[in-house]
């Protein structure tokens, strides 16, 4: 027992410490990220400005539907540790199937239909998108294997100097014009800027792979492919309305490209609620493990979900009211006065954001529960209302391009509410001799 102290006492400073050093990358790397989105607004026009988001879409589309490939290389690395290992081929086959399955993606929208209606004649953006997307697969594969090995310094190095890298590219961009060596910031030379960004993972390989041994038998391709595309659905699911929206909009809406400029503006900076999803998932799913395990708990749990609930549809309220007072005169303030939106559209938005952030709450005790499979139901109604609204509504693309992202996370979040609420089993109810273990635990 004493032993254990000591561990659990040396060992929890660390922790915190760690959660530190990922929390200031993150909010590092998301700060560098808006610097790059407002100075390309700047740069470029409205119209343009629409396709570049639409690109940025496309691209953080894709890196969203690989993100589980971090989780999945960073369990296997720390698995590996734990026996005093190195993780074997699985962790290359968990990033080659990612790989494949965003080179597919980047071959699909190099059709000439599909590139038009996404980039309206900026054809080499869909290269430059698919190369970038593939870049993503071992960008999440070397932050896994980091943090399995909990080199969280590396870690954060890595996230710091994907933005960082943009940044800098950019820069040197706006450089150019100023010097005359380039006539303008063009759309595809601020694309590239982006796309540079996901090979930052470059200068982090050799601390990532020594933990890893490609000659150490893994598992079967079959069962890795399995594994990884069932994730990766899920987290394409949520990406459509949220990174990818962008380019959702464009793919199924279409419409004026000047407009629609505006109002990717807008939702690039009324997204802000959803920033603070990463600490607050953290939180919620330990806390919601700790409540389940006992009839008390349970029932404060009950108590905190009724009044999350309520206070998310409150906020969601208020959101829409300050959006629409605030949010038009922020874009033109931070973008410049060639962005208009209506107020109307800004309230929504907000008020999506909100919605988004309190379905993601849910979420997390949906996964603290190992009900993965309704966390997964969630997401597809969500995509799909969005898919219907942006094809079928009868009204402009950019009115359904707002209705979608407003009555989707509305009827998602009542999904959500009947999954969390509903009292079937799951380890929340059984904590002891469930069939349902966590993941780690199988």
């Amino acid at each position: 027992m004493k032993a254990e102290a000591s561990v659990s006492g040396t060992e929890m400073p660390a922790v915190g410490r760690s959660v530190g050093t990922v929390g200031i990358a993150l909010l590092v790397a998301v700060g560098l990220g808006y610097v790059v989105l407002i100075a390309v607004g700047r740069l470029l026009s409205p119209a343009d400005y629409a396709i570049f988001m639409t690109f940025w879409g496309v691209v953080f589309g894709v890196g969203a539907t690989l993100a589980p490939l971090e989780q999945e290389t960073s369990r296997q690395a720390a698995l590996a540790a734990v026996h005093g290992q190195r993780a074997g081929a699985t962790v290359l086959r968990t990033v080659a199937v990612g790989a494949a399955a965003a080179a597919v993606f980047g071959l699909l929208i190099l059709v000439p239909a599909m590139n038009e209606r996404l980039f309206s004649g900026y054809g080499a953006l869909a290269v430059v998108a698919g190369v970038a997307g593939v870049a993503f697969a071992p960008q999440y594969g070397v932050r896994g294997l980091l943090m399995g090995q909990h080199r969280v310094r590396f870690y954060g190095g890595l996230i710091v100097a994907e933005a960082g890298l943009r940044l800098v590219l950019l820069g040197a961009v706006v450089l150019a014009v100023v010097t005359g060596l380039v006539p303008v910031v063009g759309v595809v030379p601020a694309a590239i800027t982006v796309a540079v960004g996901s090979f930052a993972w470059l200068l982090f390989v050799r601390p990532a792979t020594t933990a890893v041994d490609r000659h150490i038998p893994g598992e079967r391709w079959s069962g890795v492919t399995q594994r990884v595309v069932v994730l990766m659905a899920s987290a394409g699911l949520t990406a459509t309305v949220i990174t990818g929206y962008p380019a959702m909009v464009r793919l199924l809406a279409g419409g004026d490209l000047t407009p629609l400029g505006a109002l990717f503006a807008a939702l690039m900076i009324l997204r802000f609620p959803l920033l603070l999803m990463s600490p607050l998932q953290a939180m919620a799913v330990p806390l919601v493990v700790r409540l389940s395990h006992s009839d008390d708990g349970r029932h404060r749990l009950r108590v905190l979900l009724a009044q999350g609930i309520v206070g998310s549809i409150l906020i969601a309220a208020v959101g829409a009211v300050l959006g629409a007072l605030v949010g038009p005169w922020g874009v033109r303030f931070l973008l410049g006065p060639r962005y208009h939106v209506d107020a109307w559209a800004a309230g929504g938005l907000l008020a999506s954001s909100v919605l988004l952030t309190a379905i993601q709450l849910l979420c997390a005790v949906l996964i603290a529960r190992t009900q993965v499979h309704r966390v997964l139901l969630t997401w597809a109604v969500i995509a799909a209302t969005s898919a219907v609204v942006l094809v079928a509504w009868p009204a402009t693309p950019l009115v359904r391009a707002v209705l979608g992202l407003v009555l989707a996370p509305a009827l998602g979040l009542g999904v959500a509410v009947a999954c969390v609420l509903r009292h079937d089993a799951g380890p929340s109810r059984l904590p002891h001799g469930s069939d349902e273990a966590p993941e780690g635990g199988r």
